[in-house]
């Protein structure tokens, strides 16, 4: 088993003893995002929407210094700190996967890193 850690400047580095991503098997396995701003620990907007495309962009940068892309999206999970806000973050989330989603969980958790509003991880896998 070849297990590679994935790190790019492209996305905010990991705020606690993680890392961005894990290759492994041909899977990419990447860790819950927030809407942080690479190179900082702030939040792109206030908003559900904008922490969900920022969190987003985060992955695609993610999977891009790992060798594969948002299209080889196999699973994602969604935390919300509201699940009112629901809504909101689908809306953006549909147009990074405009046409054959990955399968995805959406949860609602007490408190998420930092404040966050939304925080979002991903399974992709590499391509052919």
């Amino acid at each position: 088993m070849t297990r590679t850690i994935i790190a790019t400047e492209n996305a905010p580095a990991a705020v606690g003893p993680y890392s961005q991503a894990v290759a492994v098997n041909g899977f990419v396995f990447v860790s819950g995002q927030l809407g942080l701003l690479p190179g900082s620990k702030e939040f792109a907007g206030e908003t559900v929407a904008a922490q969900t495309k920022q969190a987003l962009e985060n992955i695609a940068a993610i999977l891009q210094a790992a060798g594969t892309d948002m299209a080889h999206v196999v699973k994602v999970t969604v935390l919300l700190a509201d699940m009112v806000t629901f809504g909101e973050m689908n809306e953006v989330y549909a147009t990074f996967f405009p046409s054959e989603p990955p399968a995805r969980a959406a949860f609602a958790a007490k408190d998420l890193p930092l404040g966050g509003l939304v925080e979002i991880e991903a399974v992709a896998v590499m391509p052919d």
